[in-house]
C-alpha cells in the first residue's frame, strides 16, 4: 500500500441531498398567500366608498379592486370559466355582471346592514380550489357558480353601499368592472392550449385558496 486508504463520497452529478433551490421557489406561493392576506386583510369588511374623485361609477369601481374577497372571486371564477372552454367563458361573462348588479340593487334596498365575512371568504376559496383541481364542469355549472358567488357579492355590496348613502352607479361601476375583468380573463384563459399553461392557470387558483384559507385562519383567531 503506498498510502493512506482514501475514503471518496459519491459526487451523483453533484447534486445536493436538499434541493435549496427548489425549496425557495416552494415558499413562494406562501409568501404571496401572506403578503396578500396583510395587504387585503384591514380592508375585508370594508364598508366605505373610496373616493377617487371622479364620480360615483369610478368610486364603485374602485371599490372591487380594493375589495379582495370580490376580486379574488372575480378572478378565480374568469380562470374556472377560461379552463371550461368558450361556451363556459360567454356563459360567465353573461350571467355573472347582472346577477351581480341587480343582487347589489337589492342589498342597496334593505333596511339592515349584511355582513357575512365567513360566506364571502368561503365563496372564494372554493372558487380557488375548484380552479386548482380543474374538475370537468358542464359550462352551465361553471356559470351557475360564478352567478351564486356574484348574487352573494353583490348583494354585500349593495348592502354596504346603502348603508353609506350611495347609489345604483357605485352598483353600475361595479358591475362594468365585474364584465371587463370576467371579459378579458377568461378570454386569455381560453386561448391556452398547453398543458404547461394550464397548469400555470392551476396554480393560480391554488394561490387563490391558499389566500382563502390563511383569512380564514384570521377570522378564527379574531372570533376565538
Amino acid at each position: 500500500m503506498s498510502g493512506p486508504a482514501r475514503c471518496r463520497v459519491p459526487d451523483h452529478g453533484r447534486r445536493s441531498v436538499f434541493p435549496v433551490g427548489g425549496y425557495r421557489m416552494n415558499r413562494w406561493p406562501i409568501i404571496a398567500a401572506a403578503a396578500a392576506l396583510l395587504v387585503f386583510t384591514p380592508s375585508a369588511g370594508m364598508a366605505h366608498l373610496v373616493n377617487s374623485g371622479l364620480g360615483p361609477f369610478y368610486d364603485g369601481a374602485l371599490h372591487l379592486l380594493l375589495s379582495p374577497g370580490d376580486l379574488l372571486g372575480l378572478v378565480a371564477a374568469a380562470l374556472l370559466a377560461g379552463l371550461r372552454g368558450k361556451r363556459a367563458g360567454r356563459l360567465v361573462v353573461f350571467v355573472l355582471p347582472p346577477v351581480w348588479f341587480l343582487s347589489g340593487l337589492i342589498g342597496l334596498n334593505l333596511s339592515v346592514t349584511i355582513d357575512l365575512p365567513w360566506l364571502s371568504v368561503l365563496s372564494f376559496l372554493v372558487l380557488g380550489v375548484m380552479v386548482a383541481m380543474d374538475p370537468k364542469l358542464n359550462p352551465v355549472a361553471v356559470a351557475l357558480l360564478a352567478g351564486l358567488f356574484g348574487a352573494l357579492h353583490g348583494l354585500l355590496n349593495g348592502s354596504a353601499l346603502g348603508k353609506i348613502g350611495a347609489g345604483p352607479p357605485s352598483l353600475f361601476g361595479i358591475a362594468a368592472t365585474v364584465l371587463i375583468i370576467s371579459l378579458l380573463l377568461s378570454a386569455c384563459i381560453v386561448l391556452l392550449r398547453t398543458a404547461r399553461a394550464r397548469i400555470v392557470v392551476r396554480v393560480a387558483g391554488s394561490w387563490v385558496a391558499a389566500i382563502g384559507m390563511l383569512m380564514v385562519g384570521w377570522l378564527v383567531r379574531g372570533t376565538g
